[in-house]
């Protein structure tokens, strides 16, 4: 933590780290916090963190390192290889030409330049058919762009063209595992940019709203366990084994949930996939429920020794998991299509459906046979 007294030591170290850490190190302290920090740093290392701060903390330019090595299109080939051979190993990844405005222009190949003449100009050397990206772009989108390219490295740019940073294979992983996490807290409905060290006030603020709405969900579903009182207290093994039959399904459509979050987040469902997705979880609920069913049945037949109550369980084993997997499969595409983060508490909603459709096909099969179960 920055302090008045500690000052001039803490900020020594963010002078000596890359001013992409040490911007990240200054966008978790308080808007005070940061200007007293930067009172101790140099005019140079201010503007860069400034300019590094102004960007969203899932943008390009948020991650990038925006001390970039870069080759003057103006130079001769001699020039450019004495260049080269100069620069800092670390900031070698391609060879990227600017122009006097720091506009890029393009990229050379490293062998093209070193069997050219030593008088030529890189200028007729350079492919200018570069790829980059803007300094807005979603990181996601860069990891993705960089993962299908099979690049080391990406350069930023602005909308004028303008050479502001690198985003090296190294800071895409580590915004890709970051995003992994914040969609991970996201699907349990934490806020997504909570950690161990978040004040309570944050915490309360990002929690307390899904932890309301999976409270009125609970409602719903205790409701629903309520209007078959009279049922339950005719049979009380049904009371024992409703936990099963939600359980049950509830780990079902976990798992569907799991897989659709991942394709979403990986881009691998292609267009008009959807359809094809649910008649997969369909079938695979069909044959698991139906396995499921069988064991559970019996499992409860040398239990109780009664004939219609594995009838009834079994029954309602097979159509939940048939559903659930299903509904874990709908509610990203959903949200996803309604404008909303997949991952966005999909567990809560997905938790509330498995338990309204195994408590009310449980209970209400039971209802049905009710004379049988007796």
């Amino acid at each position: 933590m920055v302090m008045s007294t500690g000052g001039f030591a803490s900020t020594h170290v963010l002078s000596e780290i890359q001013p992409r850490i040490a911007g990240m190190i200054l966008r978790g302290l308080p808007t005070n916090r940061q200007e007293e920090t930067f009172s101790y740093l140099s005019h140079e290392l201010q503007q860069q963190l400034r300019e590094a701060l102004q960007y969203p903390a899932e943008s390009a330019g948020a991650i990038m390192e925006p001390q970039a090595w870069t080759l003057m299109e103006d130079l001769t080939v001699e020039q450019a290889v004495s260049s080269v051979r100069a620069a800092p190993r670390s900031s070698l990844f391609y060879l990227y030409v600017t122009n006097r405005n720091r506009q890029l222009v393009g990229v050379l190949n490293t062998r093209e330049l070193l069997l050219a003449s030593p008088h030529s100009q890189i200028a007729d050397l350079v492919h200018r058919n570069v790829i980059s990206v803007p300094v807005m772009m979603d990181r996601e989108k860069v990891a993705d762009l960089m993962r299908e390219r099979g690049f080391l490295a990406l350069p930023v740019v602005s909308d004028e063209g303008r050479l502001l940073g690198l985003v090296t294979h190294e800071q895409v992983l580590d915004a890709v595992e970051e995003e992994a996490f914040e969609d991970l807290q996201r699907t349990v409905g934490a806020g997504a940019d909570e950690t161990a060290d978040s004040p309570v006030r944050l915490v309360v603020m990002r929690r307390l709203p899904w932890l309301m709405v999976n409270l009125a969900t609970t409602f719903i579903a205790s409701a629903i366990v309520a209007s078959f009182e009279s049922v339950i207290a005719k049979v009380s093994a049904l009371a024992v084994l409703l936990p099963i039959v939600a359980g049950q399904a509830g780990n079902s459509g976990a798992q569907s949930l799991a897989v659709l979050l991942r394709s979403l987040a990986l881009e691998e469902l292609a267009p008009g996939g959807t359809a094809r997705v649910l008649r997969k979880e369909l079938l695979a609920g069909v044959v698991n429920g139906l396995v499921i069913a069988i064991f559970t049945a019996g499992g409860v037949y040398f239990w109780t020794g009664s004939i219609a109550l594995p009838l009834v369980i079994g029954g309602s084993m097979w159509l939940s998991l048939i559903l659930a997997p299903l509904m874990g499969a709908a509610i990203p595409v959903l949200l996803q299509r309604g404008g909303l983060d997949p991952a966005q508490s999909s567990t809560i909603f997905l938790t509330t459906f498995t338990e309204i459709i195994g408590f009310g096909l449980f209970l209400g099969l039971a209802a049905l046979f009710i004379q049988y179960l007796i």
